[in-house]
């Protein structure tokens, strides 16, 4: 069961990157990356740091919440007892956020733009707070995955640290692939970027329609008690 809740943590942080506020700031990351792209090293190693700041940010803030949650003996009784009936409500609405049904294109950018402009004449140790501010640049989407969709699998599998760090991984993947094309494989760049672009908008509807069926499903069984097979 856990390895189902740590694909699920991983498939939900490859949604969030390739979504489209979440993307134009993987894009933004790639171009501070690449602005040394003739120095190999120093590619591959500014997209593990922006990874590692990206990941941290989300390790830190899901912890947080998660540990400080589950801390309180009351709470931790009332997520047991009740958090399969609300994941299925929570899966509808981030099935529907996902399908652009819910929210707006309001975001949060914490002044992310202010810092990557001091970071472009700086060293390649400005890749991690680069991605820990983007990674709290939350948009509609990146919170409805983050707070509707990782946070409530974390509490239900007690994983304060794990779920995170792999969701983490996953929102920056993107930006790490990018890296090591971008230091081996520099002319491919552009082809690889416009397939990605080309196929975020089927993902995310894919996406979307299967948490809503999964959210279906879980109202039907969990809160009704429908015996569906």
């Amino acid at each position: 069961m856990i390895w189902t809740a740590v694909f699920s943590a991983f498939w939900l942080g490859i949604v969030t990157a390739i979504s489209p506020c979440p993307l134009a700031t993987n894009i933004a990351a790639i171009s501070f990356i690449g602005r040394k792209a003739g120095q190999k090293n120093t590619v591959i190693a500014s997209g593990l740091l922006y990874a590692l700041g990206r990941t941290m940010a989300y390790v830190i803030l899901g912890g947080i919440i998660t540990a400080g949650v589950l801390s309180s003996a009351e709470s931790s009784r009332f997520l047991q007892r009740y958090m399969n009936e609300a994941l299925g409500p929570i899966l509808i609405i981030l099935g529907l956020v996902l399908l652009g049904w819910v929210g707006s294109g309001a975001s949060i950018q914490l002044g992310a733009a202010k810092l990557q402009e001091r970071a472009k004449a700086g060293g390649i140790i400005w890749a991690v707070p680069i991605g820990a501010l983007f990674a709290l640049s939350f948009c509609p989407v990146s919170a409805g995955l983050f707070f509707g969709g990782l946070l409530p699998l974390a509490l239900k599998h007690n994983s304060a640290f794990v779920l995170p760090v792999v969701y983490g991984i996953g929102t920056s993947l993107p930006v790490v692939a990018f890296a090591f094309i971008m230091a081996f494989a520099s002319n491919y760049v552009g082809r690889v970027f416009n397939k990605l672009t080309q196929i975020e908008l089927w993902v995310r509807y894919l996406a979307g329609a299967a948490f809503i069926l999964v959210g279906v499903y879980y109202c039907l069984t969990r809160i009704y008690g429908l015996h569906m097979f």
